[in-house]
Formats: structure tokens, sequence, C-alpha cells
């Protein structure tokens, strides 16, 4: 058997909504990795559609928690940060960051701070500020289009946009120092939604794209930034893990809109796991009995 990784997933946990870790540490196990985890912040129920909710910042207990880790000599192939509970917390880690980086560990940084043209409620424009110098310390970075605008200080153009300004949006957000960007809820067609992804080493732009199902589904964004890695660390290559964190998203919305779910309570990603185990390569018969 290989050496299994083990990634540290650095969100917020919202006790009832899924999202952040509560996505993250069940997608990023059944990938196959030992997944530790660094509350950036507990909620009662996460921020979208319901009203309110209790909100607890941890940002004292990250340099501990921290601290503990590096006594114990612990080493992590993917730091992974999601949603930030306050400003301080981007200093703290990336201060992590810098701690635990080695030339094998791969860092992403989903910049969670907006949609929808607007920040979340618990955000301000002085953390999105904040948040483009933590993404100068990732390998890669998963913003979607609005989050992409306050990375780069640009008016949030909806979706009047051209694959032109999808590319140059790309390149400019390499530019403030991950060597990968991708861009999730991107469309050129009216039926399709997925990504855009650029590596800057290689110049290549790709598209992962699947049939769009029309309505807002909460905790997407991390069903595919937590897919996405899933698949890199085991070896995909970016073209092709955009791919299947675009399809293993779009599944979890399907299953969602076929059970008529409520919304507000995130996606059925759980019923649609297996799919994520086969797409990744993982089911191994041997160990079914």
């Amino acid at each position: 058997m290989d050496r299994q990784k083990r990634i540290a997933a650095i969100h917020d946990i919202s006790c009832v909504g899924r999202c952040s870790l509560t996505v993250a540490l069940p997608i990023l196990s059944a990938a196959g990795f030992d997944t530790g985890v660094l509350p950036t912040a507990v909620l009662s129920t996460h921020t979208g559609g319901f009203e309110g909710f209790t909100y607890r910042d941890l940002t004292e207990d990250i340099k501990p928690i921290s601290d503990h880790w590096q006594s114990l000599g612990i080493k992590f192939d993917a730091l992974y940060s999601g949603f930030l509970g306050s400003f301080e917390q981007i200093d703290l880690v990336a201060d992590l960051f810098d701690t635990f980086k080695s030339p094998e560990t791969m860092i992403m940084v989903d910049p969670v701070m907006a949609d929808n043209g607007v920040l979340y409620s618990v955000y301000s424009p002085e953390m999105a500020k904040g948040m483009a110098k933590l993404c100068a310390k990732a390998d890669i970075i998963v913003p979607n289009l609005t989050e992409a605008a306050f990375l780069l200080d640009e008016d949030y153009v909806g979706e009047n946009y051209s694959q032109e300004y999808i590319e140059s949006t790309l390149k400019k957000l390499s530019s403030l120092g991950a060597k990968k960007v991708v861009l999730s809820g991107v469309s050129l067609e009216k039926d399709k939604l997925g990504a855009a992804a650029f590596d800057s080493e290689s110049g290549k732009v790709s598209y992962a794209f699947n049939d769009r199902i029309e309505g807002y589904f909460h905790g997407t964004g991390d069903v595919f930034g937590s897919t996405l890695l899933s698949a890199l660390l085991n070896n995909f290559p970016l073209e092709e893990a955009a791919q299947i964190a675009v399809d293993y998203t779009h599944r979890c919305i399907l299953l969602t809109h076929q059970a008529e779910l409520e919304k507000r309570y995130g996606v059925c990603f759980e019923r649609a796991l297996p799919y994520l185990i086969k797409k990744l390569g993982l089911l191994d018969e041997s160990l079914l009995g």
C-alpha cells in the first residue's frame, strides 16, 4: 500500500449546513487521505439562507494548535485553507503555511469570502485585500468569479463576460503568486457550467463543464475545492482534476435536485461519494470481502 498522505484542512465549521469542514473532511477522507482539521470559527449554521446564527471566532486557537503540531513533528502533504474567521487569521494562517511548508507540500487556498457580487456578511473589504496576500503563498488558488474580482480589486462583471475575460482573469490571478489557478462558476454556453484552469508553468488554459442545473446550491464551492484537491493529490493532472471536481459537484447537485431537498442545507454529497471514489480510481474490490 502507498504511504497515506496527510492534509490539514483550515476552515470554519457550521454545525448545521453542508459546507466548509463538514464537507471537506468527509470528501478528503473518502479520497484516501489522513485529514486533520483546524477550525477557524464555529457557527450554529452556515450564513447562507439562515438568520440569527451564532458565530464564535477561533483566532486565539490557531497558533497554539500550530505550535502543538510542530512540537509533535507532524508533516503535511497538503495545507488547504478556506473561510477565515477574522482579519488576524490571515497572518496566522500565512505563518502556519511557512511553518509546515516543505518542497513536497501542496498549498491550496480557497479564498472563501464572497458570491454573487457581494462579500459574505462577516467579511470586510480589508479582509478581501488581506486574502490576496495569503493567495501569494499558495501553489493553487480556487476563487469564484466574485472572489476573483475582490482579489484583483476590480468590478464584478456578473454574467457579462467573454472567454477572453476569463483567460485574462486567470493570468492576473496567477500573477498574485500561485502557479495554478482554477476559477469556478464559469459558463461560456447557456446550458453548461463549470470551471477554467490555468497552469502558469505550461501556459495552458483548460475548461471543465457539465450540464447546468438551475438554482443556487449552498456549499458547492467547498465540494468543488475539496474534490479538486483530492484529485490532485491522487496524481491527476490539473485539467483532469478540474473535470472530476466539476463532475462530482454536478452529481451532488443533481441528487439534491432530484430528491427535492431544501437547498439551504447544502447538497447531498454523501450519497455521491461512491461516484467520487470510482472517478478517482480508488475502488478496491479486494476490500469488499
